[in-house]
This record gives C-alpha cells, structure tokens and sequence, in this order.
C-alpha cells in the first residue's frame, strides 16, 4: 500500500500533506449543482463549482479567509491539482485491476476504525491514558494452557492453578495434588507407574514433585511468592527472576494480564487471568507515579557485539578511566565532547533527546531511570552499542491525554483490548437488524462431521440436503448449506482433536460474528461521511500518485540521458565547497603531543601512534581524519593550509591538526549530486507537464464569482 502516496502528492502540488488531505476531502464532500451554487471554473468539459473551492480553501486557510491573494495563490494550487486528477481519469487509470486491489486493500485498514463500538474505544482510551499514569511492579507465575486446548488439558492446567493459590493462601492441597496426579496419569495412559515408559513417567514426576516439595517445606502456611514462581511457575524466566517482571506500564503486556496487574491491589495475590499463553497469577508489590520521560546525557564508548577481544578490553578501560574523572568531579559535557564516540550528541555535551520506557536499550533505560536525582551519574552500562556513562538532567510525568490521545488510539487498534469495541459493535449490529437464530440447526452438524476435519478435508457434501435458517439479520437468511460451505473453507489443521460439539459451536459463532461485521462494513458509506471522503481522499490520491509517476518521478530516475543533460547545463548549482583533508590530534598534554609529533615524523601509522600512545591509558590520545569542511572544526578553519599547525588548547586537552591538502571547490559529479539533480529535473518535467495540461484542458475562471469566496 502507498504509504508515501499524500507526502509525495503534497510535495507535487506544493501543498502540506494536512492540505491535499482537505483538498481532497473538501472534493468528496461538496455535491455540485445544489441551490445557488454558480459554476467558479471550467477544467476542459468539466465544471467545478464555488461551493467546492471555497470549502477546501477555508479548510487550508483559516487565517486568511479575506486576502484576495491568498484566494489567488491557492486558486492555482487547486487547479493544478484538478487537472492532474482529470488527466488521470481520462486515462481510465482508476479502472486497472492493480488500483482496484490496492484501494480495496486501504478501505479494508481503514474500515477496522468504523468496525468498532467507539464508545466502548473512547472509554479503552481513557483506561489506558489513566494506567499509563501508573508504574505497577509485579511477580508473576505462569501455567502454560494454549488457547486451543482440550477441555481435559484446559481442566488440568486448571486444577496446577488451584494447587499453587492454595500453596500460596497457606491452606491444604494433598487432595488437589493427589487429583492433579491422577488427572496426568490419565492424560499419558498410565495405569501402573512402575509398567509405564520412562519417559511418561518422568513427566508426571516432573509437573508433581515440585508441588509435594513445596507441600512439605511449608505445612500448610502461606509460600512466599517468589518462592512458588521459581520452584513451580512455567515461565521459563523465573529461574533467573524469581517471577520478578520489574516494572512495566499500560501497553508493556498483554491486555488481560495488564487488566489483572491493575486490579489487583499492592501486597495482593491476584488471578487467575487467561491470556494465549496461559493461566497467570500476580502478586502485585508496587505502584508509583508514572516513569514519564527522561533527559540524559551520556558518554559513549564503542564496542559493538562480536567484536575482537582486545578492543572490548580496550573500549571497558577507556570507559571506566572516563567515568573515575567523572567522579573526580570533572565536567560531565566537556568530557562528553573530549571522549564521547557517539558524535552528534557529543558536540551538545552528550545530551541526547527525551526518551521513555521501552524507547532505549532495557540496560540503558533501566540505568537511566534508575537515577533519583538531577546531575547523578549512572555506573558504565553495556548494551549492544557500546559502554555508557549516563547522567540525568532532567524528568517530566505524563503529558496531558489530549496530546496523546492519537498515539493512545494507535496502541489501542493494535491492541488486544480493541475485541471489546468489536464485541460490542457486533452486539449493536444484532440488535439494529432483528437477529434472530434457531440453535436447534447448529447441534445437526455435529451428526455430520468426522475425522476429516482433523486432516483438514472435511467436505460441504457431507450436509447435503441441510438447508435449514440458522439465522436471521437484517431481513436475511442465512442457512445450513452456508455454513457448511463456511466450516469447509475455514478448517484448520493443527493437530488438535477437539470434540465435534466444541468445533462446530466455534465455527458458529465466529461464522455470525463475521456476518454481522460485514453487513456493518457494508454500510459505512452510507452511516459515515467522514469515511466516505476519506476514501474519495485516497482514490484521489492514488490516481496521482501513479499519474505523478509514470510523467514525473520514474520518468526522470529512467531518462538517463535526460538527467546527464540536466546536470552538465546546471552544473555550477550543484558544488563541493573548498574542504580540507586533515587530521585531527588531541592530546592529554603537551608531553603527549611532542611524542606524536616525533612518531609523525618517523612516518608511523595512526595505528601504531595509537597503540603506543595509549598503552596506559585509552584516553591519553583521539585522532580524528576526514574532509573537513569550513565550520565544522575552529582548528582546521584555523589552519586551512597544507601543513602542522602549533599546538592549542581546548576543553583541557592539546590539540593539533595535519592538513595533507586543501581540495579546491569543484562542481559535483552526477554521481554525488544524483539526488539533487534528479529532483530538480523531476520539478521541471512536472513544469513542463503542467503547461502541457493547460492546453489540453483550458482553464476559464469566473472572476465576479471569485470574489463571492470569503
């Protein structure tokens, strides 16, 4: 899908994105010819009204409702738009199976917006803005149960779930671990522990043991939480953290699990809740105001994964030789600027932008916002980037729901909570349309199916002569012969042999809860203008993007020729300032800069220079070498000539510069300024092409009815 389709229509028209989007919408909405609506201009055969152009030009221009020029800059906006649009639809560009299909695609994202009760969202929203608030730490204990489970392995999962509440309230369970045992030998066909496989064997001992052990150990009194998580729980990480998830905010787990943590008061047991992966329980310990966002800087050693052995020995004792003069109180920016390898945020003290949970490295965030106070300093953290020294400057809370209100919505669509919307909206769909059903017809099928379905070749033609109503919406009836198509086309085969009865009452509901969403989607237009224009608004969109692309984009990137000729006429617009090759020294001392300056002379490698020189300490030399341009370094400006420049001090350190040459400005190949070039030339084909549309399609504009647009 276009993803780029109103950036890049924006940028041809020389609109915002948030204008085309009004432009088009503005086009959607106004029907022409209504009342007193006089004809504003002709495009060719096609007449646009002054309803139509008025409504998108005070959309776009709230602030400048009553400037005549406003009205004449965006009067030639429009047109220009209009007539691409008309040139595209002459071309029948909107009648391809390609466009069909990709706008057929959109309405489908577009649509799962309107598939809900927004109230029921509105409501998730304002639920999930007010647990965002909260930071909640918990433990946790899983017992596996998958969401297609058998009954018999859904009610032993269960009965381990009422064993470990048990063992956690302090109250008796050699009854429930007695039944739990039988209900396993059960399940693996063991009628004599000694006769039976080992291997089946060892699996009841395996699930059993644990909970007799913990039986024993604490006689019938409450078992600590964390205790039970790491002897018992199913999460295969309670063996590193005792069941200790640390702290997490709305949108970290799965709703259900989330819904359960934020119920469940501090010091409380709470569950079991359900989710995909299973039966979970909680033992919620804290909750504190929200970790909001962070403003750090930081200092960066490089020591990417995989890397050589004596580099990361070298990165960790540079690192650390860094943090002691931290600690020594010297300035945390300059070092940050003298030392830190992470180049666009040492040149600003190592100060990188806000952040909070979940944006950064867990190590990096953890240590960060394990800071209590402004201006304390984080201990070297590893992540995958490197070592860093980390230092809060500043914190703020959550920002106020109206600024994140879009990005709450976002999650939530995403979100497993968004089935409540749909639920309800299928409720609301139900009532509306007089659903009625006769559930006498769905206990036929199970007569009807065998193990076929398990192989995934269960056919229609085993209902033959089913033809029964099952239900009624909207006026219509929906049969025994659908559903039999329906159960055929949707069978999967997943090896699990559900009973019959559990398969088909499945399939029936699925089957009216997707009937019901689709006489809803069936009806957007109609019940909703907004997603009327907004699918006018990218139909429109579409055409020009393709149009766009066949006369302009693709075109100028395919024309080789074209572009050589574009560049060699305009070369002079396209140069490489004057740069300096040099390299750049900073030294610990002027002791440290004579001795590079002897080895410099004795023709040494910066390799060699470096490993002799910084034998001792990591920090003790830098050396920086690249093409420098005028304003990137006070010291190469300084010196802009061949030669060694005399040593200067700066942020405490010695520095010099070798300049090996000055590269004189020159135009830039087509090579280097391909991408400059090309969207020039794109910008003229697109000139030439707009003239080539005037003609086609003459302009005429009404100018007494111009001046009726306040």
């Amino acid at each position: 899908m276009k993803k780029a389709v109103f950036l890049s229509i924006a940028a041809a028209m020389g609109l915002s994105v948030y204008s085309y989007a009004q432009v088009s919408a503005g086009v959607a909405a106004v029907q022409p010819g209504a009342g007193n609506d006089p004809v504003l201009m002709s495009i060719g055969n096609s007449q646009v009204r002054l309803s139509e152009f008025t409504y998108v030009y005070k959309k776009n221009n709230k602030d400048t409702t009553n400037n005549p020029q406003a009205v004449e800059n965006y009067l030639e906006l429009f047109t220009t738009f209009k007539m691409k649009v008309k040139e595209a639809e002459e071309l029948k560009m909107d009648t391809s199976l390609a466009f069909r299909s990709e706008l057929g695609g959109y309405r489908r994202q577009v649509s799962q917006q309107y598939l809900t009760d927004r109230k029921v969202n509105d409501s998730l929203l304002t639920e999930a803005y007010n647990r965002m608030k909260e930071d909640i730490r918990a433990y946790h204990i899983l017992i596996k149960c998958d969401e297609m489970a058998l009954p018999r392995d859904t009610d032993i999962a269960y009965t381990r779930v009422q064993i470990l509440q048990g063992l956690l309230n302090g109250k008796p369970v050699t009854k429930l671990i007695n039944d739990y045992e039988s209900k396993l030998k059960t399940k693996f066909g063991i009628v004599n522990m000694k006769k039976a496989p080992a291997a089946d064997t060892q699996k009841v001992y395996d699930l059993v043991n644990p909970l007799r052990q913990l039986e024993r150990r604490f006689k019938n009194k409450p078992a600590p939480f964390d205790e039970v998580a790491f002897i018992a729980s199913e999460d295969p990480s309670a063996r590193q953290n005792r069941g200790d998830l640390g702290y997490f905010t709305a949108f970290s787990m799965v709703y259900p699990f989330e819904t359960l943590c934020y119920n469940t008061p501090v010091g409380k047991v709470g569950g079991p809740a359900r989710t995909k992966y299973g039966y979970h329980l909680v033992n919620v310990i804290d909750r504190r105001p929200a970790s909001g966002k962070i403003l750090v800087q930081h200092i960066m050693v490089k020591s990417p994964a995989g890397a050589p052995a004596a580099d990361s020995i070298k990165a960790k004792a540079k690192v650390d030789e860094i943090y002691a003069k931290v600690q020594a109180g010297e300035d945390f920016a300059t070092l940050a600027k003298q030392f830190s390898e992470d180049k666009a945020s040492a040149v600003k003290g190592g100060e990188i932008p806000w952040f909070g949970l979940y944006e950064m490295p867990q190590q990096f965030e953890k240590a960060a916002f394990g800071l209590q106070n402004n201006g304390d300093v984080a201990a070297p953290v590893k992540t995958a980037w490197g070592w860093h020294i980390i230092r809060r400057v500043d914190k703020k809370g959550v920002p106020p729901f109206e600024q994140v209100k879009g990005e709450i919505k976002q999650r939530v669509n995403r979100d497993q909570r968004a089935n409540q919307g749909r639920a309800s909206l299928i409720a609301k769909v139900k009532a509306e349309n007089k659903f009625v059903e006769y559930p006498a017809t769905v206990k036929e099928f199970y007569k009807v199916m065998d193990s076929t379905y398990y192989m995934g070749r269960w056919s229609a033609t085993k209902a033959a002569g089913m033809n029964k109503t099952m239900f009624t919406l909207d006026g219509v009836n929906y049969t025994q012969d659908q559903f039999a198509k329906w159960l055929e086309d949707h069978q999967v085969r997943n090896g699990i042999k559900r009973p019959f009865t559990d398969i088909v009452d499945a399939a029936y509901k699925n089957w009216v809860e997707e009937s019901c969403v689709r006489l809803e989607d069936s009806k957007l237009e109609s019940k909703y203008p907004d997603f009327k224009n907004l699918m006018q608004e990218y139909r429109d969109g579409m055409l020009l993007f393709d149009l766009m692309d066949k006369k302009v984009w693709s075109k100028a990137v395919k024309d080789t020729a074209g572009l050589r000729q574009y560049h060699e006429a305009n070369k002079t617009k396209y140069m490489l300032p004057e740069r300096a090759d040099a390299t750049v020294y900073s030294c610990k001392d002027e002791a440290t800069a004579k001795k590079v300056r002897k080895m410099l002379k004795q023709k040494k490698t910066t390799k060699e220079i470096m490993d002799e020189i910084n034998k001792e300490s990591q920090l003790n030399l830098t050396v920086e070498h690249k093409l420098w341009n005028k304003g990137e370094n006070d010291l190469v400006d300084r010196n802009w000539k061949a030669g060694t420049s005399k040593n200067e001090m700066k942020d405490g350190r010695v520095m010099f510069v070798v300049v090996d040459k000055i590269e004189p400005a020159r135009p830039k190949t087509l090579q280097e300024a391909r991408g400059a070039v090309t969207t020039d030339y794109q910008n003229q084909l697109d000139k030439e092409w707009v003239e080539s549309l005037k003609q086609k399609y003459p302009v005429v504009i009404d100018r007494e009815v111009l001046k009726m647009v306040k």
